[in-house]
């Protein structure tokens, strides 16, 4: 149930959503914005994550998700009106994630497309992580 609930608020989101999309790149790092990433213990100990940036996971492993718990700690992690970006393993989950956060929400968020593995595939060396 929760799935299509989803879907239904990201088809609807998609319909007028203007939201900054750009790829995911080792020196968008640089530019000092929150980086959200949002995939799951399993994959940031697979892979690592970027330096600074803040886990807070949105799917678990079977695809469920919990929208209250993930907004009370993405609230601890940026303000309402503070810019961030949102990176998952390929740019899929934050595509559907920043719409739903951007047009129902009014958050200001940069969807990183291509995900870590778009920045790892362009050298970017990850930090290990650590729970």
């Amino acid at each position: 149930m929760k799935k299509i609930v989803f879907g239904l608020l990201f088809v609807g989101t998609m319909l007028m959503a203007e939201l900054t999309h750009v790829w995911s790149t080792p020196s968008f790092v640089d530019k000092k914005i929150k980086i959200i990433d949002i995939r799951t213990p399993a994959e940031w100990k697979e892979t690592g994550i970027i330096k600074d940036s803040y886990t807070i996971m949105f799917f678990d492993e079977a695809g469920n998700f919990d929208v209250e718990m993930f907004l009370k700690q993405l609230d601890m992690a940026v303000g309402k009106d503070e810019t961030f970006a949102l990176v998952c393993r390929v740019g899929s989950r934050t595509g559907m994630v920043s719409e739903f956060l951007s047009e129902k929400l009014n958050y200001k968020v940069i969807n990183l497309k291509g995900g870590i593995m778009k920045m790892i595939h362009e050298g970017y060396k990850t930090v290990p992580y650590i729970q």
